[in-house]
């Protein structure tokens, strides 16, 4: 894998559960969707605030909910209880090494009142489970902080 040397765009996500929430299976969601950048020069600068989602904050919401998904099957499986405030943050940065572009992701699994083993076993087969981890493995560098 190689290693972005310069970060272009960053995506940021963050999910949560939401007690007493849910939505409809078969709902409808019409986004109008952005490149990341606004232009096809590399030296074009990258816009800090984009009016709608880019493919970046695209990624790292779908696989920020199927992975926070991935965690409850998880616990599920290892009979253990998740807290109240899951949450996944996931970033995506979008980079170039050369004049070649890559993607690589950074987590934030937050899992409050949990024994940092018990945590950071959850992370783990988390990402053993998710589709979009198991289709990313060994594509992009994924560095994942667990905290307590």
């Amino acid at each position: 894998m190689s290693k972005i040397e310069k970060v272009l765009f960053t995506g940021k996500t963050h999910t949560a559960a939401s007690a007493g929430t849910s939505r409809g299976g078969h709902g409808r969601i019409d986004i109008k969707t952005s490149a990341s950048g606004s232009g096809t020069s590399q030296e074009q600068a990258f816009e800090a605030v984009l009016p709608h989602p880019t493919a970046e904050q695209l990624f790292a919401g779908a696989w920020s909910a199927c992975y926070h998904s991935a965690i409850g099957v998880a616990a599920q499986e290892k009979k253990l209880k998740l807290p109240d405030g899951l949450a996944v943050e996931i970033e995506i940065d979008l980079g170039q090494t050369g004049d070649a572009y890559f993607i690589e992701a950074r987590f934030n699994v937050i899992l409050p009142g949990m024994t940092q083993a018990d945590a950071e076993s959850l992370a783990h087969r988390g990402h053993e489970i998710c589709p979009y981890s198991k289709a990313t493995h060994g594509n992009i560098d994924v560095a994942v902080k667990v905290t307590v």
